[in-house]
C-alpha cells in the first residue's frame, strides 16, 4: 500500500476530487509522506544556469506550508545557481499512486534549524555522504574509495554531526499542478496560482486541465 492510499485508510488510488479544496495543501498533505516518515520521495529539481535549465534528482527533506525543503552540499553546482537565480521547478513523480505533483516556485535558505532536523532523519549511509561526496573523492580509484569510505565509517561510529558543508533550501511555490493518471479514463490535472487576496494575504486560484 502506497504512504497516500495508507493515509487515506484504502488500497484504491486516491483521486483528485471533482470538487477541489480551495487550498492545495490538503492535497500536499494527502499525496506526501510527512516528515517523519523514512521513505523520502525523490523529485527532479530544475534550476537556471545563466538561462539554460538544469536538472538532477534529490531527496524531499520536508514540506510544511511554508514550501518544501531539499539539502545538498553548499560547494555544489546547483547550490551556485540558486545562488545565482533562486527560480527553480520541482518534479515529484509518485509512480505507485500514479500521481505526479510540479511546483514552480523560488528557493531561499531552509534556515540552520531545518537543516539539522533534515540531517538528523537522514540514513547514517546519506549522513556520510555528505561528509565524503567530493570532487577529490570522486577521482580516487573504486578500492581506495571504498577503504577510505570504510575508514570514516569506523571512525564515526557514534554517529555523524551535521557536514560544514550541508545547506537546505525552501522551495516556495507560486504554482502547483497535481496530475492523475488513470488507464480506465483520460488522465487530468489540478492547477494552483497563488495570488493576493482580499486581506493582503495569499490565496489560490484554481483550475482544471487535461493531463
Amino acid at each position: 500500500m502506497s504512504p497516500a492510499a495508507a493515509r487515506a485508510g484504502a488500497t484504491a488510488v486516491l483521486h483528485l476530487p471533482d470538487e477541489p479544496p480551495t487550498d492545495p495543501w490538503e492535497l500536499v498533505a494527502a499525496w506526501l509522506p510527512d516528515d517523519e516518515d523514512p521513505v523520502r520521495p525523490t523529485m527532479t529539481l530544475a534550476t537556471l544556469d545563466g538561462g539554460v535549465p538544469d536538472a538532477r534528482t534529490v531527496l524531499l527533506s520536508g514540506w510544511s506550508r511554508d514550501g518544501f525543503l531539499l539539502h545538498t552540499d553548499a560547494r555544489s553546482r546547483k547550490a551556485a545557481q540558486l545562488a545565482a537565480d533562486p527560480a527553480v521547478a520541482l518534479v515529484m513523480h509518485l509512480a505507485a499512486d500514479a500521481h505526479q505533483l510540479v511546483v514552480q516556485g523560488r528557493a531561499e535558505p531552509a534556515g540552520a534549524e531545518a537543516d539539522r532536523a533534515a540531517y538528523a532523519r537522514r540514513s547514517p549511509y546519506l549522513q556520510q555522504l555528505a561528509w565524503q561526496n567530493t570532487d577529490e573523492f570522486a577521482t580516487l580509484p573504486l578500492d581506495d574509495r571504498r577503504s577510505a569510505w570504510a575508514g570514516f565509517a569506523a571512525a564515526h561510529a557514534d554517529g555523524f554531526a551535521p557536514a560544514p558543508s550541508w545547506i537546505g533550501y525552501r522551495v516556495v511555490p507560486h504554482r502547483l499542478a497535481f496530475w492523475q493518471g488513470d488507464p480506465a479514463t483520460a488522465s487530468r490535472r489540478l492547477e494552483y496560482a497563488r495570488h493576493a487576496d482580499t486581506r493582503g494575504g495569499d490565496g489560490w486560484t484554481v483550475t482544471r486541465r487535461a493531463g
